[in-house]
This record gives structure tokens, C-alpha cells and sequence, in this order.
């Protein structure tokens, strides 16, 4: 059995993010693209974002730390730590709010 401590993997990626000429860090922390689902930790920093994007077939975004904003044009939300969405299959983008982490896990399709 694996076990990582996502509160250290945050507090290490956000100190990257700001580090970081794009002001965001990011790691997979579970699965690979031959897996059916891969976890990804995202750090961004404040006023930072994901340009627009299409989304997976099944996506979910865990909020670890801070407050961010999904808008996919037709509706946003926002959430803060501790709060789950389920990403809408279409574009979207993520504007961090203040500094954040975020947990995306993406159901790839593979099964093998």
C-alpha cells in the first residue's frame, strides 16, 4: 500500500508554484495514462489560471487549500477547502482565487 501526505505535497508545490515563473507547480500523485483514473495535485497561486480547456469524460476537483473559481461560461463556481465538484463535461478554466491546491482526479478510459 502507498500512502503520501497530500498536506506536505501542497505546502511543497505551492512553494514551487511561487518559484515559478507560471506561478503554478503541479505532480501526479496517482495513475498514469494506461490507468483508469490518474490523480494530479495543481498548485496555483493567486490571480493565476488554467486557460481554457476541454474537460475528460469524468473529472472531479477536490479542493486541498485555498479558494478557486471553475467557469465553464455558462456557469461558475467557486469553493474553498475541503470542497468537491464534479467537473462539467465541457470548457472550462480555473482562476485561483488565493493561493490554492486542488486535487484533480480524471477518469482516463483506459482499463488495462
Amino acid at each position: 500500500m502507498e500512502s503520501l501526505s497530500l498536506t506536505e505535497l501542497t505546502h511543497e508545490h505551492l512553494a514551487k508554484a511561487h518559484a515559478s515563473s507560471a506561478g503554478r507547480s503541479a505532480i501526479t500523485v496517482h495513475g498514469r495514462h494506461d490507468y483508469v483514473m490518474r490523480q494530479t495535485l495543481v498548485a496555483l497561486i493567486e490571480g493565476e489560471t488554467l486557460a481554457p480547456h476541454d474537460s475528460p469524460q469524468e473529472a472531479t476537483l477536490h479542493v486541498l487549500s485555498g479558494r478557486v473559481r471553475l467557469d465553464t461560461g455558462e456557469e461558475t463556481w467557486e469553493g474553498g477547502a475541503g470542497e468537491l465538484l464534479v467537473i462539467p463535461p465541457q470548457r472550462h478554466d480555473l482562476l485561483a482565487l488565493e493561493d490554492s491546491a486542488v486535487l484533480l482526479s480524471v477518469g482516463t478510459g483506459s482499463n488495462t
